[in-house]
Formats: structure tokens, C-alpha cells, sequence
């Protein structure tokens, strides 16, 4: 309470005594700086308050520390005592401190106080969005809507970052980005990445870092940027924790615990949650087949119910163990197993020229689908005498196995009931992944730093897509479509970066270096694909202070986009009767320049942060479709008129197309109009020209679209809280695709109990049922509307416990959702 009363005074002086007065040029100012850290970890302390109280009666003055726990505040000369604040840490005093010249305090170590621990939040409800210069920063704890939910959750109420329908994550609409857990690659993302996110369950999370600016230390990888997940891991003293539970409407179950316990010599932390879900979904596609003379041939409907079964549990133990004062080690383990029964019911009807039914189909599919990650980490971290100067070291071993098995079954129900052959399909995954790392800054003075480091990644996939057709009362392989890929990609980095902050202007300077081996064995056809590639990713970063309220950031970076293995197999996988997928062995990758502006400027309730972006790719990656002729065996027939019973099906591969500009505008805005209301919105809008041909047909598209996301959170009578939060995507267009807007509403509300140990939150997911992507798709000969919603509205009720925490701000700065703090270096 004392340290709350204490920044209120500051404030208030602030405010009070901050207003401009005539010069004096008899009062002489004095800089006063130090570094306040963590007496037991060495920790640099955040938000750390330093009072200035003149014994002369005269203001008091003071300052807030930044990242790395430094202050620098001018005070005129006098004497004074100063006292050095934070939450559930002893306060330091230093009594009778005269200042008649610049005055370094040095480094200023802080105990924790006993007496206080258990008031320690470790899910802090600070504010909800940070601005760094190369990044910025989303804290999960305040959002109720993502209650009892997962990462795609979290990650959809990011600014900046969207998830379509089908779970496919975006950033500035673009989908290319790189998606990081504690900073590296893990098998928390998997095979498949949009799956592995919605079995990561939110209570799991700390914050995100949305970085559009990478700078040298981390990856090329992501054209669009990078996405970095940060788990929790608890840092106060002694045992502590929380516990979550929820039940959801269509059936939803999940139980989550988030442990720690802290002594002098080690901290043992866990996540751990299980889940059951019941989610039923639909899709509806309506396909116009034309000839040659672009005149109407046939129609064909498919409808597709969805019902998925899924069981998910997921663990994270782990151990850091204080070498010494300045020294530790952590070792930790993931283990993640689920399994899912999904059943599609899928009602085909077929009409002639004149639209008179000829022909209805019911294929049901009924998949099962096991999934394993085993992941082990170790982490090494050495700081220096010197605050800033510091050593890391990581290594990761992961070990991913992604199983499926469907049965396909095929009945015609008009004219005549037929029942056709079933078939049958698996696809077995096994990913092993290996990353060493290292990581090494060295502070010069006081306001610069050198740093570089290494990064070695071996990445190994094996991949068996086995199709069993029904012959002759047996099943027997379809090697037509069945094949077995083995991917390796082993990449080899090194980067250095030199950063200063001169005044209020910062820059920040890096180069990287990236070295891939890329090597495909088609064992079916024992043919083998070598790549080779060493390419530099210079970046910059600079930021210019024009005041504690105002700045600007420039960011420049090169980055690339690798194919992912099932972007390169070049064997065809079904969807469906109608719709093939396959991959493109000989896919290079895309590299892009980014450019970013940066603009934020706070007003006394008023936050706006705001971007200008330009992206230019070269060997974009396009999704195309063809279409042709087929057989009942799958056989590719040239010319329809010399054989009956074929079916048209669509095929959908990735190319190289051309090259791809993309400019872009964003911004969010903050308001906080009275105590009890707090407002976001956050806005972009982006346009995309696409240049390329592709066997003699143009691709071409010059496309512009926008989304937009408004959150108002309310605090009612009774200690209830509510939040409403609606997301708005502008209709899109391609060369080959039209897709039409989605509006969707979460709604949220929850309050304390328990003496605030507890808190019941109850929440609505897609409130009016209207998150669906509609769409329309072009080739030669077809034409098609389709329409698909993932998960249906969804109702949750979670209920969470805390012992031996306490709700408490660490901040009293920035009362609403999307306030940053602007850390120039």
C-alpha cells in the first residue's frame, strides 16, 4: 500500500509541480541514476519506484525504472532522502544524500519481504499491451474472454494477429509467420500448428510477443514476423499457485494448474491441464462445372457435419536450480498426448444442365487421430558483475508423432440405393527436432551494447500417407496416392547486433547469417531432392524520444519463407471425391524486405500507437487451382468424350508466383473515459499486388481489405466486470478467390470471490454464431461458393483459485486495456 500511495504522489507531483514556469538560470539541476535489482536472482526490477524527499521542505521529486531496472532522473541540488520502492520487496533508503553534482547510486539490491509474499500475484494484471522497439508485448492476464480457452484464443485478441476459421494464424494479414514457445521452435506448435495451438490451453500463458521487426537475434524465418508464446513460470517465494476449471456449452470440459514453489537454491514450476471437447462444425460447397466455351455442363452440392471428440493432456514440469548469486540452470520437460474421434457426414447431390437432380451420395468419414510430443529443454544463464552484461545458453531435443486413421465409407441413395466400395487411410508423422543455441551481450558504458550469438537447428520428418482401396473383398494399396516422404532441414545461424542510445535517440543495428540444407527422399519413387542456400538478413531498428509521451520507431528487416515439408511433397492427398491437395518438390523460398514506421503518443486518457509497413516478396508462395478428367481409379483422362463415369475434381498445389507488394496502415487506441470504463480498438488496413504467371495463365491481383477489433471492458456494481470484444474482417480477393466478410462477439463476465482468492468468469464465444467463411473460387471450368464454420457458438463457465496469491496491480499507470510503456533500448 505504501508503494501505491508513494507513485500516487509522484503523479500527483508530476502533474502539479510539471507544469511549464519561467526559466531560472540560478537553479542548477543534477543527473541522479542507478540500477535496481532482485537481491536473490540478480534480477533486474521493472517498475521500481525512486523517491527524491527534499529536507528542505521543497517538491518531491522521483522516477520509475525501466526494463533493466535503471533510472536516471535530474533534481536540483539540495539534500535529500532517497527511498527505493517495490511491491513485496524491503524497502532501501539512503538518508541525507547531498546532490551538488552528477551522482551515480550504483547498483541497489532489494530484498523481498516476508511479510508480504502472500499478496504477490504471479498472473499480474498489468497492462494488457507494452511497446519495446522491436516488438511488442501482450499480457494475457487481464482478458476474460480467453477463460478455459487456448492459444488460438489468446492469439486471436492479439492486435495485429488474427486466426481465421480453420485455426490458420495471420499477422498483418499475413500468414507466414513464425510461431516461438519461451523463444524457440517447440512441439507445443507440432506438426501441424494449427491443431497443436488449440490443445495449448490459455491459462498456460503469460504473454505474447508480436515482433513485426525482428532484429538480428532472432530467425529469418516468417516473412509476416514473429509470434513468440511465453509460458508461465512462477517467481515468487515459497508455494504458491492457482487452479481452473470450466464446463462449456456444446460440451466442454478442462482442468488446469499452474504450481510453483520457490527456496533460496532452486524454483520448481509446472503447467498442467486436461481437457475434453465436443465441437461440431459444418461446410457447405456449391460447384458450377463449365466446358470449354465457358457455358453450364453440371452441378454438384456437398454439405459436410462435423462432429470432433477430442481428449487433450498437457504438462510441463521443470526445475531452475541458482548456481550462484549471478548463475542458473533449468531443465524442464513438455508431455503432450491427445487423441480425437471425428466424424464427417458428407451429403453429395448432383445436378444435370437443366438443375434436375441425377444422383445423391452419402460419404461419412470417420478419423481417429493420436498425437505425442516429448520435448526436454535446458537452459544455462550467466550474468556479469556489470547489469546487462549476461550469457545464455539452450538446448532443446523434441520428439513429435502425429497418427491418423479414417474410414471411408460411400453410398448412393438416389436413383438407387448403391453401396460403394469404402476406403481407407493413415498418415503416420514422426518429427525429431534438435536446436543449440547461445546468446551473449555485452553492455559498453552505459547506455550501449554489443551482442551476438549462434543458433543450430536439425530438423528430421517422416511422413507415411498409406490409401487402401476395397478390391475384390480385400483392401489393397492405392499407389496412386500412397507414399512415404522423408524431409530433413538443417539450418546453421550466427548473428551479431550492436545497439546505443544516444540522448532520446536509439538505434539498433544486426546482421544474420543462415546457412539450410534441405534434402527430400521420395521412397516411393526413390528419387531425392537436395537445396542448398546460405543467405545474410541485415536489420535495423531505431527510436527517436520527442518526449515521455511521444515516439517513433524505423525498423527494416530481410527476412524468408522456407516451404514447410507438405508444401513439397509432390504426391496428391484426398479431401474429398472432389478436391485433391498436393505439394510442389521443387518450391524455393520467399524472401521479403520490411519496412516499418512507428508512431505512439499518450494523452492524459488517450493512448495511440501506430504503424506504416511495406513488404516486397520475391518467389511468393501461391496457393493455385487446376481442375481435370478423372476415373473411378483416379486415372487422369485428356479427353471426357471417349469415357464415361468420370468425375471433375479440383486440384489445389503451391507455386512460385512472381513477386508480392504489401503496404499497410494500423493502429490501436486506447481511451479511458471514467475509472469504470476502458476502451481498445485496434485497425488495419493492407493492400496486395500480386505479379506472376503460371502455365501461360496470369495470376495477377491487385487486392485491398481491412480488419478491425473493438474491446470495451466495464466495471459494474457488485465487483462484476464485463467485457465485450467484436472483430470485423473486410471482404478479400485473389486472383482465383473471392471471400466475403466475417463479423464475430465474444462477451465476458466475471467477478471475485473467495476474499479475491477466486474468480468466476462466464464467457461467449462467437456470441452471434456468425464466425463462417464464405467464399468463391475460380479455375478454367469450375466455379465454386462454399461456406465453413470451424466451431459453433460456445458457451464456458470457468471458475479459477488462487493460494497464497493475492489479486494486486503491479501498476498503477495505464488503467485500460492497450497502454504501453515505450523502452527505447
Amino acid at each position: 500500500m505504501r508503494s501505491i500511495i508513494t507513485i500516487l504522489i509522484l503523479i500527483i507531483s508530476v502533474q502539479i509541480f510539471g507544469q511549464p514556469k519561467p526559466t531560472n538560470t540560478y537553479i542548477s539541476k543534477f543527473k541522479v541514476s542507478g540500477t535496481v535489482i532482485d537481491k536473490e536472482t540478480k534480477q533486474p526490477l521493472e517498475y521500481a519506484t525512486v523517491v527524491f524527499t527534499p529536507l528542505n521542505n521543497k517538491q518531491i521529486t522521483g522516477a520509475i525504472t525501466d526494463a533493466n531496472g535503471i533510472f536516471n532522473v535530474e533534481v536540483t541540488k539540495g539534500v535529500y532522502d532517497i527511498s527505493v520502492e517495490f511491491i513485496s520487496f524491503k524497502t532501501k533508503t539512503f538518508k541525507n544524500q547531498t546532490i551538488n553534482s552528477d551522482k551515480n547510486l550504483g547498483i541497489i539490491p532489494l530484498e523481498i519481504n516476508a511479510e508480504s509474499l502472500n499478496e504477490i500475484e504471479i498472473i499480474a494484471e498489468k497492462s494488457t499491451v507494452e511497446i519495446r522497439l522491436d516488438k511488442k508485448i501482450y499480457n494475457v492476464g487481464k482478458d476474460m474472454t480467453v477463460k478455459g480457452g487456448s492459444a488460438s484464443d489468446v492469439l486471436d485478441n492479439v492486435p495485429s494477429v488474427t486466426v481465421d476459421v480453420e485455426g490458420n494464424v495471420s499477422l498483418r494479414g499475413n500468414d507466414n509467420v513464425r510461431i516461438l514457445v519461451n523463444g524457440k521452435p517447440s512441439g507445443l506448435v507440432g506438426l501441424s500448428g494449427t491443431d497443436a495451438l488449440r490443445q495449448l490451453p490459455a491459462d498456460a500463458i503469460e504473454k505474447v510477443e508480436v515482433i513485426t521487426s525482428p532484429s538480428a537475434r532472432y530467425d529469418a524465418e516468417g516473412t509476416a514476423g514473429i509470434l513468440n508464446i511465453v509460458l508461465r513460470k512462477g517467481k515468487a517465494t515459497g508455494f504458491n499457485g492457482s487452479i481452473s476449471t470450466s464446463i462449456g456449452y456444446p460440451e466442454n470440459y478442462s482442468v488446469a494448474a499452474n504450481l510453483n514453489y520457490r527456496t533460496k537454491k532452486f524454483n520448481l514450476f509446472t503447467n498442467s491441464s486436461y481437457s475434453y471437447s465436443n465441437s461440431p462444425g459444418n461446410s457447405l460447397s456449391e460447384v458450377t462445372y463449365l466446358d470449354d466455351n465457358d457455358a453450364i455442363e453440371s452441378y454438384r452440392n456437398e454439405v459436410i457435419e462435423y462432429n470432433r471428440e477430442r481428449n487433450r493432456f498437457n504438462t510441463r514440469f521443470g526445475i531452475e536450480y541458482f548456481l550462484s548469486k549471478k548463475s542458473s540452470l533449468t531443465a524442464s520437460v513438455l508431455y503432450r498426448d491427445s487423441d480425437s474421434d471425428d466424424i464427417a457426414e458428407n451429403f453429395i447431390d448432383e445436378y444435370n444442365i437443366d438443375y434436375l437432380l441425377s444422383g445423391e451420395t452419402l460419404r461419412t468419414e470417420n478419423e481417429t487421430e493420436k498425437d505425442k510430443v516429448l520435448e526436454y529443454s535446458l537452459n544455462y544463464t550467466k550474468d556479469f558483475n556489470k547489469s546487462g552484461h549476461k550469457l545464455t545458453l539452450d538446448f532443446q531435443y523434441g520428439n513429435t508423432e502425429e497418427n491418423e486413421y479414417a474410414f471411408i465409407t460411400d453410398v448412393d441413395t438416389y436413383p438407387a440405393t448403391v453401396e460403394n466400395d469404402p476406403e481407407r487411410t493413415e498418415t503416420l508423422e514422426k518429427e525429431k527436432e534438435v536446436q543449440f543455441k547461445g546468446d551473449y551481450t555485452l553492455p559498453i558504458g552505459e547506455n550501449a551494447q554489443f551482442e551476438f550469438g549462434f543458433n543450430i537447428q536439425l530438423d528430421d520428418i517422416n511422413t507415411d500417407y498409406l490409401v487402401e482401396s476395397y478390391e475384390s473383398g480385400e483392401f489393397v494399396n492405392n499407389t496412386n496416392y500412397s507414399n512415404t516422404l522423408d524431409f530433413n532441414q538443417d539450418i546453421y545461424a550466427v548473428y551479431t547486433q550492436y545497439g546505443k542510445k544516444v540522448n532520446k535517440f536509439s538505434y539498433l543495428f544486426g546482421l544474420r547469417a543462415e546457412k539450410t540444407e534441405r534434402r527430400i527422399n521420395l521412397l516411393q519413387t526413390n528419387e531425392v531432392y537436395n537445396k542448398n542456400f546460405t543467405e545474410f538478413f541485415p536489420t535495423v531498428n531505431l527510436g527517436l524520444e520527442f518526449s515521455e509521451d511521444q515516439s517513433l520507431t524505423l525498423g527494416y528487416s530481410r527476412r524468408l519463407r522456407r516451404p514447410r515439408h507438405w508444401f513439397l511433397n509432390p504426391f496428391e492427398s484426398l479431401t474429398s471425391e472432389t478436391y485433391i491437395r498436393k505439394g510442389n518438390v521443387n518450391l524455393d523460398p520467399t524472401y521479403t524486405n520490411s519496412f516499418d514506421i512507428g508512431f505512439l503518443k499518450k494523452w492524459n486518457k488517450f493512448t495511440l500507437n501506430s504503424s506504416i509497413y511495406y513488404q516486397h516478396s520475391i518467389n511468393n508462395i501461391e496457393m493455385i487451382q487446376e481442375d481435370e478428367w478423372r476415373d473411378n481409379s483416379g486415372n487422369t483422362i485428356t479427353d471426357p468424350t471417349e469415357t464415361s463415369s468420370l468425375t471433375k475434381v479440383i486440384i489445389t498445389t503451391p507455386v512460385n508466383l512472381g513477386t508480392q507488394d504489401r503496404y499497410g496502415f494500423e493502429f490501436t487506441a486506447n481511451y479511458n473515459p471514467f475509472k469504470w470504463w476502458r476502451l481498445s480498438n485496434s485497425f488495419n488496413f493492407f493492400k496486395s499486388v500480386v505479379n506472376g504467371d503460371y502455365n501461360n495463365e496470369s495470376f495477377d491481383s491487385d487486392d485491398v481489405t481491412w480488419f478491425t477489433r473493438l474491446t470495451s471492458r466495464v466495471s459494474l456494481p457488485g465487483g462484476i466486470d464485463w467485457q465485450t470484444r467484436g472483430m470485423y474482417r473486410a471482404p478479400y480477393e485473389s486472383a482465383q478467390t473471392k471471400r466475403e466478410g466475417i463479423l464475430s462477439v465474444n462477451l465476458a463476465f466475471s467477478k471475485d470471490i473467495l476474499k479475491e482468492k477466486g474468480t468466476l468468469s462466464l464467457n461467449v464465444s462467437d456470441l452471434f454464431n456468425t464466425r463462417k467463411r464464405k467464399s468463391e473460387s475460380y479455375s478454367a471450368t469450375t466455379y465454386s461458393y462454399s461456406e465453413f464454420q470451424w466451431r459453433e457458438r460456445q458457451i464456458k463457465l470457468n471458475f479459477t483459485y488462487r493460494f497464497n496469491q493475492k489479486k494486486q496491480r503491479q501498476r498503477s499507470e495505464g488503467e485500460f486495456d492497450g497502454d504501453g510503456e515505450q523502452e527505447m533500448f
